[in-house]
């Protein structure tokens, strides 16, 4: 027998892997992992939309959805989604070019029943002749809820301009036109399709659970051992992506979204082969630098570009797209020849000095850290990471293959520079107002190509580099090593290490991960920071700035593995640092300074203004349920505003009105904080000290800002409709708590968890409503709350809340006739997620704060809301139902949008409907905290 394959693990890895090869060829990694509640599967078949029959497009992708619903064994169409929600899990799948993925977790103890399940989708699937209709509706309902993205637009004109004979020019989604005929024919085609290419022998799987391995390979020879293996060998054609007549091309595409990007492509050979040294890898860590000298911070200086980013593209097979993609100011947009000039300036800058072993080093010596301190992640995750990565890299590598950098071959390295050349090169320009005269098929897009004129090609020949572009230097922020201080924790929970008025910092140091990183959460609370419209459009104007002008400092750091983030919220703003805690000091005091400084420049002004504003101005095209979700806050929090009206007021600021602003922001500052992973207790009382000084020189101490939610008890069915220039109906209801009490916390989770799959089950799968459908536990500002959503192509608003409400008045009947076992297990599958075992330090720090920001002083909520959970009865959650959701007269807030496709439709009408939402956020009650 052949000695078990050694699979290379970080020494941070607390797991055991094995990894076998059934009988029928299906290749198997078990990952037996002893600090989870929960397991997870995962299967990735080498099958994907480049397998669709050319008369048949989307033929995989229906599959993929057809396989959910119903097996021989198991043939009831939701029985699986609701067997996996009930006890406390999730799942999911996706189609790629040359993938499936099949995924779902689930409590440990019914991991088996599970399996028995998930394994016969690729054993005995049903493909009811009644549900081929039902679901190629859904398929077209995904299509249509995509219609209006723009970088699905995008991705379509791509398809367009390559070697039509190859996969990559096929439509992948499908929708009623490429899946239309009889349900009888589409069926026998889906059936030939699934016989034709799934076989075990092009399947890979991955389990992971707190079981021994050997109870793990039990469960995968029990239950995966009787997938057919058809002996199939994946052979794409070998023909180009790209032909001779595909390069040299520039593409013009107009996007819905005001937006101006260029992407210059190389076409490169596929990258699988190099993942042992990753040349490509090293390449953009050099061209993708941001700090001084750099190619974008050159662009910025000229008022040219606003982000660039280096290495992304699509791949597969046979080809790898490289890009350089640009985001263009309009300045940019018209001096595009240049910005391409200088592109190829920093190239032949790295081609000839940039193939130093120290620079390759540099790079590879993150990640070696990264790997010696890998953080892990959610099972549901590693086992769908791990069993796409099966496909991709040797099996001993199949966890150390992200990270392997086995040294610099400059002749590997060169032979990829040597590819990007104007020879090898296409342009993808994507702004408005360019010229078009073309649609792509299915999404619209309107687009042009035209050759590259030799001229330009010319002045891109033979680059000279100017002297504002030049290499990095060594990286002062890179350590070669760091090891976690083995200081035992003095408490179970954060603790607060220092107090002054206005002013709080906790602290916990970390015993369990074992990693040299910290976490540090500084929220700084500002009456000034969303008073008014006008005062949230300037905070957010001055953390942008401030974003901006940071970068360039900062970057050194974020490469070396310390990163940070500054957002604002209701009450002021929050930075968020985090990394290795042997340099994370220095980047605060970087921060902290550069922040001070406040030395924003006219120009730097007016290009982050134009951003904002299109950003704002852009989401008036987001899809009809993602504006709900925005105006949803923005209708019951205060201090919440539609990005329109921020647009408004932000249009007329200026640059001394900026400034003005950040000094009233800091006139007044509470600050509360967290620093939790690798610190001591001295080091984080000293920061607090020291933060404290920096914050009596420019401010004086004050209470929290008020974050006022609207109190929507005793108001009935308050509505409100959004316009959103959609083909799509989208629906909101929200009911909300009027305590934040553990028992109407439990109340409200338990009853959302209860209803979740049911809800998708009845108006997704049955009635077809909609694409985007389900229900969601939701808290605003501590308040518990739960919402039902639905966005539609088929149907308007009035339809949708008459759907809902007569779920809801039909579901405690549902409630009544689970049986007390089932019960037990929905509730027990609920306290499993709550109180999931947090995998990494990042989870952790993120549950803290969250704490913090909730007053959970204690930091026991979790563990409050878990034993109502476990004491709750059915009656008492349909008592709570009835009384607070059954009757139409409840209080309810519901936001919803018409459809362009609906609006012939009897209209959804209300004498309770918010027309001014200004007067209405003023006039309304509201809770404080």
């Amino acid at each position: 027998m052949p000695a078990p394959t050694q699979i290379t693990k970080s020494p941070n890895d607390h797991r055991q892997y094995q990894y076998l090869q059934l009988d029928n060829d299906l290749k198997v990694l078990l990952v037996e992992d002893m600090q989870t509640s929960q397991a997870a599967a995962s299967m990735a078949v080498n099958v994907g939309h480049f397998d669709d029959p050319v008369s048949r497009p989307g033929m995989a992708h229906f599959l993929e959805h057809m396989l959910f619903l119903g097996t021989e064994k198991f043939p009831t169409p939701g029985e699986y989604h609701a067997f996996v929600n009930q006890h406390g899990g999730s799942n999911n799948a996706w189609t790629g070019t040359e993938q499936t993925n099949f995924f779902f977790s689930i409590d440990c103890q019914v991991f088996e029943e599970s399996l028995d399940r998930f394994s016969q989708f690729f054993i005995a699937p049903c493909f009811d002749l009644e549900l081929v209709d039902r679901e190629r509706h859904a398929i077209e309902s995904e299509f249509s809820l995509k219609l209006k993205d723009d970088v699905r637009r995008t991705y379509q004109v791509q398809k367009e301009t390559v070697n039509p004979k190859h996969p990559f020019s096929k439509f992948s989604v499908g929708n009623l036109t490429t899946l239309s005929g009889s349900q009888q024919m589409l069926r026998e085609e889906l059936l030939a399709f699934y016989q034709q290419h799934y076989s075990a022998n092009l399947m890979t799987l991955c389990l992971v659970a707190p079981l021994p391995l050997d109870e793990l390979k039990r469960l995968a020879q029990t239950y995966f051992a009787a997938i057919k293996n058809h002996g199939l060998d994946k052979q794409y054609p070998d023909t180009p992506i790209y032909d001779t007549a595909q390069l040299q091309q520039e593409i013009n595409i107009v996007p819905l979204k005001e937006q101006r990007r260029v992407a210059i492509t190389f076409s490169l050979p596929a990258i699988n082969l190099f993942y042992k040294r990753k040349p490509l890898t090293f390449i953009s860590h050099l061209l993708g630098y941001e700090g001084k000298g750099s190619l974008l911070s050159y662009l910025k200086q000229q008022g040219l570009a606003s982000n660039l980013s280096a290495g992304g593209g699509v791949n597969g097979y046979n080809f790898k797209d490289y890009n350089i993609s640009i985001q263009l100011t309009e300045k940019g947009l018209n001096n595009l020849d240049d910005i391409i000039r200088a592109a190829f300036e920093y190239l032949e800058l790295i081609k000839n000095q940039g193939l130093e072993l120290w620079r390759y080093e540099e790079r590879a010596n993150l990640l070696k850290l990264a790997f010696k301190y890998q953080e892990q992640i959610k099972p549901l995750d590693l086992a769908s990471h791990l069993s796409i990565n099966m496909h991709h890299y040797e099996i001993e590598d199949v966890i150390y293959g992200d990270y392997r950098m086995d040294g610099l071959d400059p002749e590997q390295a060169s032979a990829l520079l040597a590819k990007m050349t104007p020879d090898n090169m296409r342009l993808q320009l994507i702004a408005p107002d360019l010229n078009t005269e073309k649609q792509a098929a299915w999404y619209h897009s309107p687009y042009q190509v035209k050759p590259i004129a030799a001229k330009r090609l010319k002045a891109w020949y033979t680059p000279e580099v100017r002297q504002a572009l030049t290499l990095p230097d060594a990286n002062p922020f890179i350590i070669s090593d760091s090891i976690a201080r083995p200081d035992k924790s003095l408490h179970p929970v954060p603790t607060v290490v220092c107090e002054e008025n206005g002013y709080r910092i906790w602290h916990k140091k970390d015993d369990e991960f074992k990693v040299p990183k910290g976490h540090m959460y500084l929220s700084l609370d500002s009456d000034q920071a969303a008073l008014t419209p006008r005062h949230a459009a300037l905070t957010r104007l001055y953390v942008e700035m401030l974003l901006d002008h940071l970068t360039e400092f900062t970057y050194p750091a974020e490469v070396a593995g310390l990163s940070y983030n500054i957002y604002p919220h209701q009450g002021g703003i929050t930075l968020h640092l985090t990394g290795f805690t042997g340099k994370q000091e220095a980047l605060l005091s970087l921060l902290i300074n550069k922040a001070r400084e406040r030395s924003f420049t006219p120009e730097r002004f007016k290009q982050i203004k134009k951003q904002i504003l299109r950003t704002w101005y852009n989401q008036s095209r987001a899809k009809p349920i993602s504006q709900l979700f925005t105006s949803l806050s923005v209708t019951l929090q205060k201090r919440s505003f539609e990005p329109h009206r921020m647009a408004e007021e932000l249009e007329e600021i200026d640059l001394e009105d900026l400034h003005e602003h950040v000094r009233s922001f800091y006139e007044k500052i509470h600050l509360e904080g967290l620093v939790y992973g690798d610190w001591l207790t001295k080091e984080a009382q000293t920061l607090g000290k020291r933060l404290e000084h920096i914050l009596s020189l420019v401010s004086s101490p004050s209470p929290e800002s008020e974050r006022e939610l609207i109190n929507l008890t005793n108001m009935g069915t308050v509505m409100r409709e959004v316009s959103v220039d959609h083909q799509d109906s989208g629906i909101i209801v929200y009911y909300q708590s009027a305590e934040t009490t553990p028992l109407k916390m439990a109340l409200f989770s338990l009853l959302n968890h209860t209803m979740s799959s049911t809800f998708f089950h009845e108006l997704r799968t049955k009635k077809q409503l909609g694409y985007m459908v389900g229900t969601g536990y939701l808290p605003l500002n501590r308040y518990p709350g739960m919402i039902f959503y639905i966005q539609s192509p088929s149907t308007g608003p009035l339809q949708l809340l008459q759907a809902i409400d007569e779920f809801i008045a039909d579901f405690n009947y549902a409630v009544m006739q689970i049986t007390n076992e089932q019960w037990q297990q929905t509730k027990q599958g609920l306290i499993n997620q709550i109180m999931e075992h947090d995998p990494n330090l990042k989870t952790r720090g993120q549950r803290y704060w969250s704490s913090i920001g909730n007053k959970d002083y204690q930091f026991n909520q979790r563990e409050s809301v878990v034993e109502q959970i476990a004491d709750l009865t059915r009656a008492e959650l349909i008592k709570f139902m009835m009384k607070k959701m059954r009757t139409k007269r409840g209080d309810r807030l519901i936001l919803f949008t018409t459809g362009n496709e609906h609006q012939h439709q009897e209209r959804l009408m209300s004498d309770k409907m918010i027309t001014d939402l200004r007067t209405f956020k003023q006039q309304a009650p509201k809770f404080n905290y």
